[in-house]
């Protein structure tokens, strides 16, 4: 499996937002806009129990994303994998997104009782562009 390089993480250290898509139970995909983060060779988002990406996750696991630099619509990055999802540390992950999206020290809209999810996903596929030269 390959893992993100250096150019690709840091890449994703950057506020873009990204779109991941999940596959619903007939079928048909579903996207939709998500912070994301990496620990380096893995790409992470953070999700709450209760909503449509984890129970799809949960029923199949594969997923796509794609993240875009807004300042250049050539530089991009999209990878497919399969997604892993844990409770454990979930809630200072949401909060370290928070930081880097909205300068905020922790998540300003959770909820009451939310149970939030980190989504891993493990790259089968990384295809990019604007990277080195890339067109």
């Amino acid at each position: 499996m390959p893992k993100l390089d250096e150019a690709q993480a840091a890449f994703l250290r950057n506020p873009y937002y990204a779109v991941i898509s999940t596959i619903r139970p007939d079928g048909t995909s579903h996207q939709t806009v998500v912070w994301v983060d990496t620990d380096g060779g893995d790409i992470l988002v953070n999700t709450a129990e209760g909503r449509a990406k984890p129970r799809h996750m949960r029923e199949n696991p594969n997923v796509s994303i794609a993240v875009l630099d807004p300042s250049n619509g050539y530089h991009w990055l999209a990878a497919s994998g399969k997604a892993e999802l844990s409770h454990e540390g979930a809630d200072a992950h949401i909060d370290k997104l928070a930081k880097k999206y909205l300068d905020a020290d922790s998540y300003p809209f959770r909820k009451e009782g939310e149970v939030r999810v980190i989504v891993r996903i493990r790259p089968e596929r990384i295809e990019t562009a604007g990277f080195d030269g890339e067109h």
